[in-house]
């Protein structure tokens, strides 16, 4: 699965505004409505970081905003250099279902 950056617009150094948005295929397929957030692997060094992201909203189940959205995705971001971007080209990433809620961000797209 892949997942694009995302930022609302607003670069904040704290990562306040940045996610990962999805397409409507991938939420449909591996998440569930159910469900009250999802935990999100990211790759720090030779281990992870995990972020946990609400998805009890209805805008991330619309059709329009389908975003993981939380401060310490986009702290990741900017940590890692991916942030901030050139407006139109946000940065992609490899993204695997680990079950139980979970997804781990392996790799970054070029």
């Amino acid at each position: 699965m892949i997942w694009t950056a995302w930022n609302n617009g607003d670069y904040h150094p704290t990562g306040a505004g940045y996610g990962f948005k999805l397409t409507a295929q991938d939420r449909d397929r591996h998440l569930d409505r159910s469900w009250q957030s999802v935990f999100i692997e990211l790759p720090s060094g030779e281990d992870f970081i995990t972020v946990e992201a609400n998805i009890a909203k209805e805008s991330f189940w619309g059709s329009v905003c389908r975003e993981l959205i939380n401060g310490q995705i986009g702290r990741w971001f900017l940590d890692e250099g991916y942030a901030p971007w050139t407006v139109g080209d946000p940065p992609r990433f490899q993204v695997e279902p680990m079950g139980n809620q979970r997804f781990r961000v392996s790799k970054r797209l070029m």
